[in-house]
This record gives structure tokens, C-alpha cells and sequence, in this order.
């Protein structure tokens, strides 16, 4: 049989989970990357301190090269744990913004919006951020069990291709979420959120 042809719809988000490198060997705010979420966590909130990471310029779904990193919102009382924060949330809103322009796009060619985001990769081991993505999506975000997921589909391809599997449809039943983290925020709060997000975003722009 003809195999069928399949597509992914891809977004590139030029600094994500490096945000927390430049805290670590940037502003030396902490000696190694496992120690974020801790110092995150030592502050209830990032106390309005948006950090926009636009160290390269912005990607999807912005498409700016000559945006410029800010930190906006800083006052008296913030702390470079607000700031790490901050970094750590930049994550999950760039994500957020992405997920929801590929949500509306799916919705205007007649297809249906994300109803769940499985992550993966190293930021993913991350609870403080895979909650607050949560909250801003407003659904739910899945973790595997294997956050490696690009190397374990290199190894499912090889699979593929030399036998071991027969087909797709066995490593769709290999597959296994270690967590799942439901929204806990309101939508409206999150909407709040993301348009000051959207603000800060428009500041970079020199």
C-alpha cells in the first residue's frame, strides 16, 4: 500500500528553555539549572516582573528579529527570585502564545482547537512551570514518563524501519504519562495574564 502522507505543524521559539542558562551562567543567579525552580518558588509570584527573553529576537508567533531581551515591572521590592520567576514563566507564555495562534489557525481550516499539550524535553521536569502552562492554556499538559521524546523517536523510526515495530499504532500503546497538571486558574486571570505578557512583548521592539 501507498504510505500515507502526515504533516506537523511546527513553531520555533528561539529562546526557551536556554532563559534558564542565562540565569544560571548570565546573571549567575544560580550555580546549577535543577536550582530554578527553588529559587522560583522562594517568591509566591513573580510580583509583576515579566522577563522577555528576546536574546536572539522573537519567534512564532512574532516574527521580530530586531526585538531586544527586557525585564519590565521591576520595583523596589523585587528580588532576583522574582526575576527567576519571571524567566521561568517567559517559558510558558512564549508557548502559550504559540499554542493559541496554532489553535486558531486549526479552527479557521475547519479543524479542532488544542484540547491537551503532552511536553517533553528538559524545562518539562519543571512542576512549577508545567503548572503555570497549564493555567495560562487552560488545559490540560501531560508529562511521559521518557521527557527525551526526540530521542526516543529516533529509536522508534529505527524500530520502524528494521521490523521491531510493525506499525504506529503499537507506539501509540507504548506511551505513557508520568503526570498530568490540570488548570487551576481562571480564564479570565489568564487572559489577564497573557495581555500583559502581549504588552511587555510590544516593548522589546527598540
Amino acid at each position: 500500500t501507498t504510505p500515507r502522507a502526515e504533516f506537523a505543524l511546527e513553531g520555533s521559539v528561539f529562546v526557551g528553555g536556554a532563559v534558564v542558562q542565562w540565569l544560571r551562567d548570565g546573571l549567575h543567579a544560580i550555580k546549577a539549572s535543577a536550582e530554578v525552580q527553588a529559587l522560583a518558588q522562594s517568591v509566591p509570584d513573580s510580583g509583576g516582573v515579566i522577563v522577555v527573553p528576546a536574546f536572539t529576537g522573537l519567534g512564532a508567533p512574532y516574527w521580530n528579529p530586531d526585538a531586544r531581551g527586557t525585564i519590565t515591572g521591576l520595583t523596589r521590592g523585587s528580588t532576583v527570585a522574582h526575576i527567576a520567576r519571571a524567566a521561568l514563566e517567559s517559558i510558558a507564555y512564549q508557548s502559550a502564545a504559540l499554542l493559541q495562534a496554532m489553535s486558531r489557525d486549526a479552527v479557521q481550516a475547519g479543524g479542532a482547537p488544542v484540547v491537551e499539550l503532552r511536553v517533553d524535553g528538559g524545562a518539562c521536569v519543571n512542576d512549577l512551570l508545567m503548572q503555570f502552562q497549564a493555567d495560562l492554556l487552560g488545559i490540560p499538559v501531560i508529562r511521559p514518563a521518557v521527557t527525551e521524546t526526540t530521542a526516543l523517536g529516533a529509536a522508534y523510526l529505527a524500530g520502524l524501519a528494521t521490523g521491531v515495530y510493525h506499525g504506529t499504532d503499537e507506539l501509540t500503546e507504548l506511551w505513557r504519562a508520568e503526570r498530568r497538571f490540570l488548570p487551576t486558574l481562571a480564564a479570565e486571570r489568564a487572559r489577564e495574564l497573557m495581555e500583559h505578557w502581549e504588552h511587555a512583548v510590544r516593548q522589546t521592539v527598540l
